[in-house]
């Protein structure tokens, strides 16, 4: 099967709770069923960030595949990387269902799926066992247990336990779903939370560059701390942003009001503003991942002009399926050529 076909036959699913049909989804892309991505990247998407080298700027958010069950098959859907979790130290249920809606009228989702996965040690496995090199960079995404939890002890603990597998780490503490996580955005815990993994990463061996994911409701006056505690304490990039618990007025579907995060168009807007403000405040000391309702090549184009270096999407390839990212990376390829530039990096914070 093709990326195109498997896309094609995506339809056939919404007739599916959101939930089943992801977790069906999930299996195909894992059988290798939806196929590999016949195009050739041009040369203007290469680009480095915090280190590394990236085939295109295209990425898949954490969320999609939170058990790192499929990292190859969707690397070979023409991604530039691929970022696997939420993993929390333990296995959890996550939150009952359901807890994932579709609102196809707003080409968006909402989700409170609560950190629902298998827990480290069969991330670890998995990730053990895929075959080096990958064709795309892998990024780990981390979190803590809604029970029994301590961030000062558990986060380091989960970098040293991905950090040999990861070519980056992210730092979830942005998402609305676990009581209490995004109260460590605030730059005291930040802070001490940042200053344990430091002491860890001190004592590895192999110590992949640490990103911090925020969230998209944080207000603009706190932003610079959060920025100040991260340059300060090591931390290589901000992904700006998690899903939104505001639910604009525009959002037509009868699902709307349901509680969790909404992500896919309508936190287009709200995302790449607090990016913009986000580039401004790090002058260039941190690379920034633009996440938030991206379905095409010129709302990731928008990203990068924004301010981001890198952009994932989720909403939008759930809804589109395995052609997506070479769609977008095509498109950008021709916006960025068409604006005149010769790299991604060319580009990013023009707008800002």
């Amino acid at each position: 099967m093709t990326p195109a076909l498997a896309s094609a036959l995506m339809p056939l699913m919404r007739g599916l709770d959101a939930e089943t049909a992801h977790g069906i989804a999930l299996k195909a892309l894992a059988a290798g069923l939806a196929g590999r991505d016949p195009g050739i990247d041009d040369p203007v998407l290469a680009t480095e960030a915090f280190g590394l080298r990236f085939r295109n700027p295209v990425g898949l958010a954490a969320g999609f595949d939170k058990d790192a069950v499929a990292v190859l098959p969707l690397m070979r859907l023409g991604f530039g990387f691929v970022e696997a979790g939420t993993v929390t130290p333990r296995p959890q249920p996550g939150n009952p269902r359901p807890r994932l809606f579709r609102l196809t009228e707003d080409a968006a989702v909402i989700n409170r799926m609560g950190f629902n996965n298998g827990g480290l040690d069969g991330y670890v496995a998995r990730l053990r066992d895929l075959p080096r090199p990958l064709p795309a960079v892998f990024g780990a995404n981390v979190g803590i247990n809604k029970e029994g939890a301590d961030p000062e002890r558990d986060y380091p603990a989960l970098y040293a336990a991905v950090a040999p597998h990861a070519d980056y780490v992210t730092m979830n503490v942005s998402s609305p779903n676990t009581p209490g996580l995004r109260d460590l955005q605030g730059e005291e815990r930040l802070a001490a939370i940042l200053d344990a993994i430091a002491a860890t990463r001190a004592t590895l061996a192999r110590k992949p560059p640490l990103l911090v994911k925020i969230a998209p409701d944080l207000a603009d006056d706190a932003l610079g701390p959060i920025v100040e505690a991260c340059v300060s304490r090591g931390v290589a990039g901000l992904i700006v942003s998690n899903t939104t618990i505001a639910r604009p007025s525009t959002l037509r579907s009868p699902l709307a009001r349901q509680a969790g995060g909404l992500s896919g168009a309508p936190l287009f807007t709200r995302s790449t503003d607090v990016l913009r403000n986000v580039h401004r405040l790090t002058r260039g000391r941190l690379t920034l991942i633009g996440v938030g309702g991206i379905a095409t090549a010129e709302g990731a184009y928008a990203k990068i002009r924004a301010g981001a270096s890198l952009v994932q999407m989720y909403t939008g390839f759930a809804y589109a399926g395995p052609v997506l990212p070479r769609r977008i990376a095509d498109g950008l390829a021709a916006l960025l050529k068409r604006d005149g530039f010769t790299h991604v990096a060319d580009a990013v914070g023009k707008d800002a």
